[in-house]
């Protein structure tokens, strides 16, 4: 009988760690997810910027930086 007890306790011990452990994972990709998220944006206004930059706009460089400021501090 005590080693049916001594086994659940283990197994409790062993899902306990599993949840903690799955806890931590899913944190994890919900921070990488975030981080791709913030790589995404600033892939999208480096083309932005490119483009203008390309073409000597400097009005619309300007622009689009004073835009990418504005979401940087707000």
């Amino acid at each position: 009988m005590t080693s049916v007890a001594d086994r659940i306790l283990r197994l409790r011990s062993r899902f306990s760690r599993v949840d903690a452990r799955l806890a931590a994972l899913e944190a994890e990709v919900q921070e990488c997810r975030q981080l791709n998220r913030r790589i995404a944006e600033l892939t999208d206004v480096v083309a932005e910027l490119l483009i203008p930059v390309q073409d000597r706009d400097e009005e619309r460089v300007a622009e689009l930086l004073e835009q990418y400021r504005k979401r940087l501090g707000g």
